[in-house]
């Protein structure tokens, strides 16, 4: 019985059972759904358990461990595998207990046999079994391919005394920009996503939770991941991650500002916004005036704004009523929103 969850490391949680009759297997079922479980991949919240996987108990002889993944830094697909499949995988291999060999694939071309054959060598397969690996990472490569996928993981990989190839767990995260093409998959992703979050992507926002004081608003992932570490290094903490996209209307920002309105947690918010062409920042302030109006609570809120309409968006605070905390430049902002999340 398994606990069908977005994250590893279920087995070391208490998300994976062993049961031996159907009437184990009810109780396990009661035991897990509507649960959550807490691993190091989900933060300490957790994350709820709507489903259970039922499948045979396997016995291997031996577990590899197997993935495919896009190395950002080579720019290439990458294949990933190793002698040992375990649970804690990623410790072992920080503490060199474990060691992973790495076959290039580039933009995803086929398998070349020689290739093959070193790596079953470096991970210690049978010359017998060099032909089913082959097949095993050919179809990996295909589904890898035509799903969009980011990373297809198994781990372990168990091989049976018949030397069959068995997947005892994996993982497969798709590239969210290609889901609208995999309707189907995508369905299934939202069932197990945050609804909150699952609402925020539908009005053009890219918003996840987080358990600190500091509501934040940004327009671009790459300055909200800066604006993120920035918040850590001045010792605050970020209540969320918001990146508002270009396609999001004021009253899209409206929705956003609500969310951190309505969370008593947010002390403070700051607002880090770049105004460019197709989205500038008094849509931005209009979403900030709608979303006080809205709830009725004024929060303190440090503003750094720049770009397109920069001047135009504090006549829109003024109009609105939000008394704004201007700053300059990015660090004096993080800094202000975190002394107020901490006054």
């Amino acid at each position: 019985m398994k606990a069908q969850i977005q994250a590893g490391g279920r087995g070391l949680a208490g998300g994976v059972r062993m049961v031996s009759t159907p009437e184990e297997a009810a109780q396990a079922t009661d035991t897990l759904i509507g649960k959550k479980v807490v691993t190091s991949q989900t933060g300490a919240r957790g994350q709820l358990v709507r489903q259970v996987l039922v499948e045979q108990a396997i016995q291997p002889c031996r577990t590899l461990y197997l993935s495919l993944s896009i190395d950002t830094f080579a720019g290439e697909i990458a294949v990933l595998a190793g002698a040992e499949g375990s649970d804690d995988i990623e410790q072992k291999l920080l503490y060199g207990q474990a060691r992973l060999e790495r076959l290039p694939l580039g933009s995803g071309s086929r398998f070349d046999r020689v290739q093959v054959c070193e790596l079953a060598v470096c991970i210690g397969l049978d010359r017998d079994l060099v032909d089913r690996f082959q097949d095993l990472l050919e179809r990996l490569r295909r589904a890898f391919i035509e799903l969009d996928a980011t990373l297809i993981e198994i781990n372990p990989l168990a091989i049976t005394a018949e030397g069959e190839f068995i997947a005892l767990d994996a993982k497969i995260v798709l590239d969210d920009n290609a889901l609208f093409r995999h309707p189907d998959l995508a369905a299934l992703a939202e069932g197990d996503h945050d609804e909150t979050e699952i609402v925020a992507q539908r009005r053009n926002l890219n918003y996840v939770a987080m358990d600190g004081n500091i509501g934040l608003v940004v327009n671009g992932a790459g300055l909200g991941l800066a604006t993120l570490d920035m918040v850590h290094n001045a010792n605050g903490r970020p209540a969320n991650f918001m990146d508002v996209r270009t396609t999001a209307t004021s009253l899209d920002v409206a929705f956003g500002f609500t969310l951190l309105l309505n969370n008593p947690a947010v002390r403070s918010i700051l607002v880090n916004v770049h105004g460019g062409g197709m989205q500038p920042c008094d849509i931005i302030a209009d979403g900030l005036g709608v979303a006080m109006r809205r709830t009725g609570r004024v929060c303190p809120t440090v503003v750094r704004l720049a770009g397109n309409n920069a001047e135009y968006a504090r006549f829109r605070f003024d109009n609105f009523g939000c008394k704004v905390v201007d700053c300059p430049d990015m660090w004096t902002a993080v800094t202000h929103a975190v002394a107020a999340a901490n006054a």
